[in-house]
């Protein structure tokens, strides 16, 4: 995997660092966005579990006849 090398506010490293329980910086904020992305991940799957029954409802109904 490539890596990237990025500057950030030292404060805002330790404070993830703290709160994540982690000693490492490069670790700390890497499960940060790993958690970010998981999160995404689970909100996208909800949002199409809860859609997927308006589908099934919309496309169960036959077309009306005239």
């Amino acid at each position: 995997m490539a890596k990237v090398n990025i500057s950030l506010d030292a404060e805002l490293v330790v404070e993830v660092m703290v709160l994540a329980g982690v000693g490492s910086p490069q670790d700390a904020v890497e499960a940060v966005v790993r958690d970010y992305i998981a999160r995404g991940h689970r909100t996208e799957a909800r949002v199409q579990l809860r859609d997927e029954p308006e589908r099934e409802a919309d496309t169960a109904q036959p077309p009306p006849q005239g």
